[in-house]
């Protein structure tokens, strides 16, 4: 969906976020097919990505991954299990509190780090294995969401997730 006229009552829904969120996890990806590190804290690095991990320095369209803690209960239920520990969806970064989705093509801070939502981070083929047979499905419209980093800096566990006015 295309950013509504910013004059509009659309565009004042689409930018109402009156609580903060929180970053809950961080996890790098230090190579292919290797556990993910999991940190308190991680180095974020403009147009380059999180310091250790295996994408940094690329592109920068994904500096880094996000997934919606809330959405963790729903695709452990959708694939069968009791739980799904965030390294199990190797996505970098898990946040609660704010609807993450709504940051695509926005700008939103983390403690002192700014993005820009870029995509949404669709499932692979690996969650097949990860999750078992229909994982793929499960994840669906959950896999959270890319982003570019505009502004680096220290990420922590327990920043806050805010909407940026650009």
């Amino acid at each position: 969906m295309r950013n509504p006229p910013p004059d509009s009552a659309l565009h004042a829904l689409m930018t109402q976020f009156p609580r903060t969120g929180r970053l809950d996890w961080i996890g790098l990806r230090p190579a292919r097919d290797v556990p993910m590190a999991v940190v308190d804290d991680a180095l974020a690095q403009a147009d380059a990505g999180l310091a250790g991990d295996r994408y940094a320095g690329g592109s920068g369209k994904r500096g880094a991954t996000l997934i919606q803690a809330e959405h963790l209960p729903a695709i452990a239920a959708l694939s069968g299990r009791d739980a799904v520990a965030p390294s199990t969806l190797r996505r970098n970064l898990v946040v609660s509190g704010i609807p993450l989705i709504a940051f695509k093509g926005r700008r939103f801070r983390i403690g002192e780090v700014l993005f820009e939502g870029t995509d949404p981070c669709d499932p692979c083929s690996r969650m097949e294995t990860a999750l078992g047979a229909g994982g793929y499905n499960a994840m669906r419209g959950m896999g959270g969401l890319c982003a570019r980093i505009l502004q680096g800096g220290t990420l922590r566990v327990g920043d806050p997730v805010r909407w940026e006015a650009a």
